[in-house]
């Protein structure tokens, strides 16, 4: 699975999934730009990436502001050309999001869903054109177990990405561009370490998984990759499921 000549796009790309799926690109000869909030963060995996022989760039960019997005992109085709891959992987998540639905505030409802599900809207259709002009490309979007079942507002926002996945994977494929989604359980990542208390990593880990660690992000790059690569060519609009055994299903 190498992506020499291809360009990968890349939301929230400064830290966590986003960084560990840039590198791991990169390794395989992609051009990534990392499109991130958090700039500096941006910046340290663009050198990381550079150091180690790769191409990167970094760029400022609010998932749910449409113009940001716009530049970002436009500046990433500037760069390199075009864009072949988008990874929709920037969202707010955790304990401060992952709420009954009618106890998070409207505010941060609304917030929450303009990252989670109007960004992932925003971004690819800011990136259709440039996948259309190059012949086709892969949308890869980040949902998570918490949408199975989704009794969370974080979960309800996660169920949606499966539906977008769905719907753009239509939308999108006469422009040979194909949508597919992730959805990752519990990651041990920097956010996950510093939100989540043992209790409930325990819980998750001890009492529904089969597989009796936390994953790491290393853990969702192969499904990456895959579904980037011409080896899932006939694979579009489907949610893979990468939890360690939870949540089971016939």
């Amino acid at each position: 699975m190498q992506f020499k000549g291809k360009t990968a796009f890349i939301t929230g790309g400064g830290r966590g999934i986003g960084e560990v799926f840039a590198k791991a690109l990169a390794a395989r000869g992609a051009a990534v730009v990392l499109a991130e909030l958090d700039l500096p963060a941006a910046e340290r995996v663009a050198g990381d990436i550079a150091e180690a022989g790769g191409q990167a760039m970094a760029v400022a960019c609010d998932v749910s502001d449409e113009r940001a997005v716009e530049a970002a992109v436009a500046r990433a085709v500037e760069r390199f050309g075009g864009i072949d891959i988008l990874i929709n992987n920037a969202a707010l998540h955790n304990f401060t999001y992952g709420q009954p639905i009618t106890k998070l505030p409207l505010d941060k409802w609304r917030r929450m869903l303009d990252v989670n599900v109007v960004g992932i809207v925003i971004c690819s259709a800011a990136c259709r054109p440039s996948m259309r002009a190059r012949g086709g490309g892969v949308i890869i979007n980040l949902s998570s177990v918490a949408s199975e079942p989704a009794t969370t507002a974080y979960g309800v926002s996660k169920l949606a990405v499966r539906g977008l996945t769905v719907g753009l994977a239509q939308e999108f494929a006469p422009d040979n561009i194909r949508v597919n989604a992730l959805a990752p359980g519990l990651m041990n990542t920097e956010a996950v370490q510093a939100e989540l208390p043992e209790f409930y990593k325990d819980l998750i880990i001890n009492k529904q998984q089969l597989i009796k660690r936390a994953g790491t992000p290393d853990d969702l790059v192969g499904a990456m990759l895959f579904f980037c690569s011409d080896a899932a060519s006939f694979i579009t609009g489907e949610t893979l499921v990468i939890g360690g055994g939870h949540p089971l299903r016939n």
